[in-house]
């Protein structure tokens, strides 16, 4: 796996009349549940190991996983995972596996070097939950019927660009991940995708990891947990 800097892979896709295509990412959490392959690869054996070595403990990991569809279009936009799995210790470990491999004009991650280092300057960001809503807000109603996932989308930027002149460092990734690679790091690190140029659907997991003595986020264990249920809503007056 050789890294690569990302910042020439900007090259949104268009259509036609020159507007972005529009990214088409499926959540495929029926595919997931109960699938022995995927969670011997992601739970057991090797994986395991690298973290109960690696976080000197005993770990546990989050019993949903994020399986990953994504159509040609636009990638998702600069992020941190804090702002979705913030309610346990922030002491989380994301693993992102290809389960193809990944060529760059596929679109796979990337990650903006050193920005885990930047949570001082992200603090505002950082403290903020996707989940959280205003109950006296416009839409309220729409969050509490399960029409609407989010008021805020957890977005840090819609231009990693501009982001990466803020914050300085550069946009690091893969000339190409293979299947077998791994991608590790922490709640604080700012990723996003690169635009997937190619006609290939690029399939990818997302599993989490953390030490069991620590508390955990408690939308994403159980039986038939699910990051997106309005039961995970919290509300506020605003």
């Amino acid at each position: 796996m050789k890294i690569v800097n990302a910042q020439s892979a900007f090259r949104p896709p268009v259509r036609a009349d020159g507007t972005p295509e529009p990214i088409l990412s499926y959540w495929a959490d029926d595919l997931t549940r109960d699938n022995k392959p995927l969670h011997a690869l992601l739970y057991s054996g090797l994986l395991l190991e690298f973290y109960r070595e690696f976080l000197d403990g005993p770990i546990r990991h989050y019993t949903y996983t994020w399986l990953r569809a994504v159509s040609p279009g636009l990638g998702t936009p600069p992020h941190c995972d804090l702002v979705y799995m913030g309610r346990g210790t922030g002491n989380v470990c994301t693993t992102w596996t290809p389960l193809s491999d990944v060529p760059l004009a596929i679109g796979g991650l990337m990650i903006l070097k050193n920005s885990h280092c930047q949570a001082a300057r992200l603090a505002a960001y950082l403290s903020r939950d996707v989940d959280t809503y205003c109950t006296n807000g416009p839409l309220a109603q729409e969050i509490e019927s399960g029409a609407r996932l989010y008021e805020w989308d957890g977005t840090l930027s819609q231009d990693p660009v501009a982001l990466r002149n803020e914050l300085g460092g550069r946009w690091l990734t893969a000339e190409s991940y293979g299947a077998g690679d791994i991608l590790i790091f922490s709640m604080r690190t700012i990723h996003a995708s690169l635009d997937n140029q190619s006609d290939t659907i690029r399939l990818s997991s997302d599993s989490r990891y953390q030490l069991a003595a620590e508390p955990i986020n408690p939308r994403n264990v159980g039986e038939n947990p699910s990051p997106c249920d309005v039961r995970c809503k919290q509300g506020r007056i605003c």
